[in-house]
């Protein structure tokens, strides 16, 4: 574990970004719990328009709610992605034969290796 604290804010944010999107065909609660392994901090805090969430517990019930969102589970778009000291930003789409994603816009603070926190924005629309 002490080499996954050594990764720059870019190393963190690409391997969470190819972790999620291995979800197209994989289990769920098994990618998340990579994901929340290797690259999310106990202690997280992530604001988004549905309110405040804290811990892996809250990455849980996030993560279950875009998977209900965004049913047939296709991969997402990264139309951009930046990191800067400890600062990410991500800029995302998502389609599928029922609904799509243009605007999602993820931003991130990164330390010893752990996103500790993230703010989510996205509008789900039917297609």
């Amino acid at each position: 574990m002490a080499e996954l604290s050594q990764r720059s804010a870019r190393e963190v944010l690409d391997d969470h970004l190819n972790v999620t999107n291995d979800w197209v065909g994989g289990s769920l609660e098994e990618l998340l719990a990579e994901d929340l392994r290797r690259n999310v901090s106990e202690d997280i805090v992530i604001l988004i328009n549905r309110g405040t969430f804290r811990g892996h517990a809250g990455v849980r019930e996030l993560a279950v709610m875009l998977a209900d969102e965004l049913p047939d589970h296709a991969a997402f778009d990264y139309t951009y992605v930046a990191a800067e000291g400890n600062i990410g930003f991500l800029e995302w789409a998502y389609q599928d034969s029922k609904v799509q994603v243009r605007d999602g816009a993820d931003s991130y603070v990164i330390e010893d290796g752990k996103i500790v926190a993230q703010t989510i924005h996205y509008t789900v629309e039917p297609r």
